[in-house]
């Protein structure tokens, strides 16, 4: 299946959309984490709460871009775009989990709607009729 894959993409939330012969399909991830997660009280063993924190903070981040990317895994192009530099992330986390080889852009892009994520899919990835070749 020739799947291509746009993805809007922050630290709060990844849209994803997909284009395949079977047409367009979209999805929407939260990391359902603030900027930065506040906890309040020390768990015992667990080092100074700063510590505790940042490494909740880096789990729970690494979590979510894990689901992300088990999205993405079977696209053949993916485009990546987002304000911020989590894209840059993620495509250092596809490279280290070996998936290099996707026909791969990143661009820098302001907040958008679901729909003009779709939008801008559809415009980097024009819909296939079955005759084509490609």
């Amino acid at each position: 299946m020739n799947k291509r894959i746009g993805l809007w993409f922050n630290e709060q939330k990844a849209v994803i959309v997909s284009v395949s012969e079977d047409g367009e399909e979209r999805k929407t991830i939260a990391s359902y984490m603030e900027n930065y997660t506040r906890f309040s009280s020390i768990t015992p063993g667990d080092g100074a709460p700063e510590d505790a924190r940042d490494r909740r903070y880096w789990n729970h981040l690494g979590e979510y871009y894990d689901k992300v990317i088990a999205h993405i895994r079977d696209a053949e192009s993916i485009q990546i775009f987002g304000p911020g530099e989590a894209k840059h992330e993620l495509k250092k986390r596809l490279e280290g989990a070996g998936l290099a080889e996707y026909n791969l852009t990143i661009e820098d892009s302001d907040k958008l709607t679901d729909q003009q994520v779709a939008k801008k899919v559809r415009e980097r990835f024009p819909a296939r009729s079955q005759f084509d070749i490609s």
